[in-house]
């Protein structure tokens, strides 16, 4: 059983360090690539909110994913979002 609850959790775990290092970097003067994450932090005073709205939204579809067993999505949303975490890292450390 905590077999199929790892790749929920990874996904979480990852939206948690995607979120943190998109703040750092913000913080730094980087711009946002992701059109769709650039557009929420225009619309709200604060960066953390509009991003954080995404990101639940996020945390949503992948529970649902997870409940109706649709493991490979989940699965490829990790390994993706693994890689923006890498990026923001990259991005961080050239700025």
């Amino acid at each position: 059983m905590l077999g199929e609850l790892i790749p929920l959790l990874l996904f979480l775990a990852l939206q948690i360090c995607d979120l943190l290092t998109t703040l750092v970097f913000l913080h730094r003067g980087v711009t946002e690539a992701n059109p769709l994450m650039r557009a929420a932090i225009r619309l709200t005073a604060n960066p953390v909110v509009g991003l954080t709205a995404i990101k639940l939204a996020g945390c949503g579809l992948a529970f649902y994913a997870w409940r109706t067993e649709r493991m490979r999505p989940l699965r490829l949303a990790n390994i993706l979002l693994g890689l923006c975490v890498c990026w923001n890292l990259v991005a961080i450390a050239g700025s």
